[in-house]
């Protein structure tokens, strides 16, 4: 077991104590920068794994050599997965696809029935979105039910936060789970399977379930509308099974090929085919091509609009490419100092179970940094070792252990706490009653489940 959690090919030869200091020093710095200095992750990020690799005795010359090579890596692999989704996320915004779901889903709910309806709605669009495009989209739709049904809106909100925020932790292809897969190896449609089914208990329990305690504690009603204006005006929206085949298309194609994997038919020829097309590259380039036609050319867009919209979804996803891929360099830098190896070995001997190893891990640096995606990618580099001597299951588990710590406790230095806090109208004390407390059991609740399967897969 411990020759699994030493580095194989470390480009320093210092000795143990000399590599936990520089862990101390580089987790610290990264901390520092962001939460005091307010530097942007992706600097934060790359002076931390220069600092590391000094302090673990790497020679000048080649501080960033690791760092350069994880991060091209991890562009290069994660990174197209995340424009591609950037791309159907667009395009389902832009054509009224994303709405025409919610409305479809709304449609059909009774009033007493509207938590559990606007957690489906979230957690069916949050699957190709990012979370902070799902929380603009959704709230101008929590308000205008809240005011419809009068109903505090916090009855409301929080299942549709619950359910974008699980999917944001556990589900690829989000940016957290993707940058984890990576970093351990772990097979994509295990992961996206057996997320679903953390995410689905771990929704209903933190979202509607808690909800109703909370609109207890906070019986505010929806303050003014709000409105969106990110959908074209003048176009037809798709069809509702239309934007629902394009929601979970790549999902039925990954998910597919690891039933066919698992079922050990991938050798004949439509299981070559299916495993090809179920890849995810393949299959989020099949989604992106089909989205262009159906969420574009065939509602009446011309190819140059159609251009234009597929362009304009690079853009916002910028800073998460470079935090991601400065990510990767870390990772690799970790990796290949040894440092990654003594921290892993350090956990495997303090007598935690790996999946809650994990876990405590990406919960502290989320509370240190308020940043998910940063937790996530220092968590994985850290604990990347510890996946070398688990089975394929157990990986994907410790991917989701991590996905659930990265979404603990958002407080006062993440974005998403005074997002919430200004889109319903609360108070900082308010924000705490609900959106914080809802992702801390989100978190302890989707762990509780990880572990559970952790027992029986």
């Amino acid at each position: 077991m411990l020759s699994l959690l030493q580095a194989a090919d470390r480009t320093t030869t210092a000795g143990t104590p000399q590599l936990v200091v520089a862990a101390v020093v580089a987790i610290a710095a990264i901390v520092l920068l962001i939460v005091w200095l307010k530097l942007h992750p992706f600097l934060s990020l790359t002076v931390g794994a220069g600092l590391m690799a000094v302090v673990a005795g790497v020679p000048f010359g080649k501080a960033f050599a690791s760092f350069t090579t994880g991060l091209g890596s991890t562009v290069g692999s994660t990174g197209v997965l995340i424009a591609l989704g950037a791309i159907i996320g667009t395009l389902l915004v832009r054509s009224g696809g994303a709405d025409e779901v919610v409305d479809s889903i709304l449609a059909k709910t009774p009033a007493k029935r509207l938590p559990w309806a606007l957690a489906l709605a979230a957690f069916v669009i949050g699957i190709p979105l990012f979370f902070e495009v799902g929380v603009v989209l959704l709230i101008p739709v929590v308000m205008l039910a809240a005011r419809r049904a009068k109903l505090p809106v916090v009855l409301l909100g929080i299942p549709a936060l619950a359910g974008l925020s699980a999917l944001h932790g556990l589900v690829p292809p989000h940016p957290g789970p993707l940058i984890a897969i990576s970093a351990l190896n772990a097979n994509l449609g295990t992961t996206l399977g057996l997320g679903l089914l953390v995410a689905i208990p771990t929704v209903a329990i933190s979202g509607p379930l808690l909800a109703r305690t909370m609109a207890k504690w906070v019986p505010i009603q929806a303050p003014a509308l709000l409105g969106d204006a990110t959908v074209v005006e003048g176009r037809k929206r798709p069809r509702f099974s239309v934007a629902l085949l394009v929601v979970l298309l790549p999902v039925i194609l990954m998910l597919l090929a690891t039933v066919v994997e698992i079922a050990k038919v991938d050798t004949s020829a439509a299981g070559k085919v299916l495993v090809f097309v179920g890849t995810p590259l393949v299959a989020m380039l099949i989604t992106t091509l089909l989205a262009i036609v159906l969420l574009g050319t065939a509602l009446g867009g011309s190819l140059s609009e159609v251009s234009s919209t597929v362009g304009s979804s690079f853009a916002p996803i910028a800073g998460i490419l470079l935090i991601v891929g400065a990510g990767g360099g870390f990772k690799q830098t970790l990796v290949d100092t040894g440092v990654g190896g003594v921290i892993a070995n350090g956990l495997a001997h303090s007598g935690l179970p790996v999946l809650l190893a994990a876990w405590l891990v990406a919960v502290l640096i989320r509370i240190a940094t308020g940043s998910a995606t940063v937790a996530t990618v220092t968590a994985s580099g850290i604990v990347a070792p510890l996946a070398a001597g688990l089975s394929p299951t157990h990986v994907a588990l410790m991917v989701l252990a991590i996905g659930a710590g990265s979404v603990f406790l958002s407080h006062v230095n993440d974005a998403g706490f005074w997002l919430v806090k200004e889109y319903f109208g609360m108070t900082v004390g308010q924000t705490f009653k609900t959106w914080s407390l809802m992702e801390s059991v989100l978190s302890v609740v989707g762990l509780a489940f990880v572990m559970l399967l952790g027992l029986v897969v």
